[in-house]
Formats: structure tokens, C-alpha cells, sequence
């Protein structure tokens, strides 16, 4: 079985898990859309940490581009967020609410690099109760598939394709 259909598998087989209000997402966004980019995904009692986190690593052209090809291969990220992070992957269709669109330039200004590194770590699947579970899972160790090291590489390259040039 390959890594793609591994994680749109899983990914089917979680969404009964998923609470109702995840799956009609009314008064947090539509379902098909993207879910509103200003609430973040990670629990209250966390997420000082995760803002202050930063990366360990610059965002040279080398480590972009290495998170490029993570991106697109074994990292999965390409299945429901596309080829250029538009959000639109193949799998999808198949979730209740539209993968973040990386090209925003607005996600940069309201979500840190840390907090998008806990969602790497440990997925989105509503721990917060204000954000409907998405069906992102954790990619990143111990959790996940990918090293932390490769987590950064994937988040610096998702955030640059928001930026402004």
C-alpha cells in the first residue's frame, strides 16, 4: 500500500469518529471551505508554548525546497492540501472542511510557525472545542511518520508559499 492511500485510508476510517459538529460545521465556516484562519487549532493551556516556539532552522532556498519535496512525497501533505497548497488535494472532497490554503498570505499573519508545528505534531481533530476536527492527522514523531527536523522543513516551505513577493 502506498503512503497516499494509507493516510486518505486513515483518514476515511476516522471521520465517524469525528464529532457532529465537525462534520456540519455551522456557525465555524462552511463545510468545503476553509475553517476561519484566526481561531487556532491548538488548546488553550498549550498554545503560549506553541507561539513562542520557532524554527530551528532558516528558510533558505536549499531547506524550502527540501520541504517542497517532502511536501509533495513522503510527508502526504500533497493528498488534501494539492499540489501548490492551495488546499484542494484529492482527498479533499472526501473532508468535512477545506484544508488550509497555504497561498494566503492572511494564515502568516495569524498563525506562528509553532502552532503550526503542533498541529504537525498533533493533528486537528477539534481538541480545542472551538475548531471543528479537520481529519488532519500528526505527521511529526512520535506521533506521526516524519522526523521534527523534516516538520520544519514542510512548515517553512507552506509559509512561503503565502508570501508576499
Amino acid at each position: 500500500m502506498t503512503h497516499k492511500a494509507y493516510m486518505i485510508g486513515l483518514l476515511v476510517a476516522l471521520m465517524p469518529t469525528l464529532p457532529a459538529w465537525a462534520v456540519n460545521p455551522a456557525g465555524y465556516g462552511s463545510a468545503g471551505g476553509e475553517f476561519n484562519i484566526k481561531i487556532s487549532r491548538v488548546p488553550a493551556n498549550e498554545l503560549k508554548t506553541a507561539k513562542a516556539l520557532k524554527p530551528p532552522i532558516e528558510a533558505t532556498p536549499e531547506i524550502l525546497a527540501e520541504g517542497k519535496e517532502i511536501f509533495l512525497g513522503r510527508g502526504g501533505c500533497i493528498s488534501c492540501h494539492g499540489a501548490e497548497g492551495k488546499g484542494d488535494g484529492a482527498a479533499a472532497k472526501n473532508l468535512p472542511i477545506q484544508p488550509r490554503n497555504f497561498t494566503n498570505p492572511k494564515f502568516n499573519t495569524y498563525r506562528t510557525p509553532g502552532e503550526m508545528m503542533w498541529v504537525l505534531k498533533n493533528g486537528s481533530m477539534g481538541q480545542t472545542g472551538r475548531v471543528p476536527g479537520t481529519g488532519m492527522l500528526p505527521v511529526v514523531q512520535p506521533n506521526g511518520f516524519i522526523s521534527e527536523t523534516d516538520g520544519w522543513k514542510v512548515l517553512l516551505y507552506e509559509r512561503s508559499l503565502g508570501e508576499t513577493k
